[in-house]
This record gives structure tokens, sequence and C-alpha cells, in this order.
């Protein structure tokens, strides 16, 4: 899979409750959740963005608690996938259910400013800072993940694995 897009950048330790407030989570409607996506982090957040943009985070990006409303709320605000130097491991399980890609990169975040554009190659495990025609190295997704991920998500996948069976 191929994500280009234009580059928001996070510190570390970006919790659950900058992702998504926990005083919206009286909701599980993806759409309603986007509007308030990184609200805490950054108000403006979802004015800026456009469909296809990539967060880029420091590290331990979604630590805090284990709720599957921030990998929802990043997936639904149109973001493509997230890079962060590490994540937590909760938010990195759930983003996977959810569908949402992520990648981990320990070079990109110092090399970049916000608002440059990036391509991830989640196949051949790069990603390319286009304004300097840089490349660093990430793990590339394994190929049940990808099609985790081309499925929509654990949930889908498994009703798509379902369906095929029955065929």
């Amino acid at each position: 899979m191929i994500f280009q897009g234009k580059v928001w950048k996070f510190g570390n330790n970006i919790d659950t409750d900058a992702i998504i407030p926990a005083r919206y989570l009286t909701t599980s409607d993806p759409q309603e959740l986007a509007t308030h996506c990184m609200e805490d982090a950054d108000p403006k957040f979802v004015m800026k963005i456009k469909a296809g943009d990539i967060i880029l985070g420091g590290e331990n990006f979604g630590c805090g608690s284990s709720r599957e409303h921030a990998p929802i709320a990043i997936k639904a605000a149109g973001i493509s996938c997230v890079v962060a130097k590490s994540f937590a491991r909760i938010f990195y399980r759930n983003a996977f259910n959810m569908g949402l890609p992520i990648f981990e990169s320990s070079e990109l975040f110092e090399a970049i400013q916000e608002g440059e554009e990036i391509i991830v190659d989640s196949v051949a495990g790069t990603i390319t800072l286009v304004s300097k025609n840089k490349t660093f190295r990430i793990n590339p997704i394994p190929p049940f993940m990808e099609q985790l991920i081309a499925d929509g998500g654990l949930m889908k996948h498994l009703a798509v694995k379902r369906g095929r069976s029955r065929v």
C-alpha cells in the first residue's frame, strides 16, 4: 500500500485523551469522533487536515487507555496512516484491529517539519521525504496485516473470511 500526504507533527507521549478526549466517548459513531480528533493536542486540527494526510508522532504514541475510539477517530478524520518513533502496545494492536495503518520510524521525526509531504510504501518498507528526496527504512507490514487493513479492520476481515469460506 502507498500512502502519500502532508505530515501533522505531534510530540512524545500523545495519549488517547489527546487523540479523542474522554468527554466525547458517549458515542462510538466514527464521524462524530472524527470531528474531535486530536482536539486537546491541537484544537484546529480537523479544520486543517485533508483526506490522506499523515500524523507523525514521537515516542509512545497512543499511550493511556485501551480505548478503540482513538484509532477510529483518526481513521474517520481521513488520516491515511500514522508514523511514530514508537507506539503504546495497546494502541498498536487497536490500530490494526480498526484498519488504521501505523509505522515506526526512529529517524523521520527529526528530519521533517510539519507540513512536509511524505510517501509511505508499506510493501517496500520505505518512507520518502518528498522535499529532500530522502528515504527512510521501516519494517514492512506482514502480508496478513496488509490484508487486515485492506479489509477495513479485524471485524470486517473476519466477515470477509466467513463470506469466502461459504463460497
